[in-house]
């Protein structure tokens, strides 16, 4: 199983959008600091996720998201994530 997450940042309240196969771990990488682009931005809380069968939808679910760039579809979007992972 491969998951798209967001998480959120508790120090400036943005987003961070990736892919995974074991959201916990990938949590405890980012709130180590041990990804550069989110090391500055800790701590973090998984915001939503949602579910994939295989590693390239997951990837392109990533991509699709972060092409989006905020605006109303990547909200329609998060709605559908946090409804998927209650």
């Amino acid at each position: 199983m491969f998951y798209t997450y967001i998480l959120k940042s508790l120090k400036d309240r943005k987003r961070y959008i990736g892919f995974t196969s074991d959201i916990a771990k990938r949590l405890n990488y980012h709130n180590a600091g041990l990804n550069p682009s989110t090391k500055n931005r800790r701590p973090f809380d998984l915001f939503c996720f949602k579910k994939f069968k295989n590693k390239l939808e997951a990837e392109r679910h990533e991509r699709y998201l972060k092409r989006l760039k905020g605006g109303k579809q990547l909200e329609k979007e998060i709605e559908e994530m946090l409804k998927s992972s209650r």
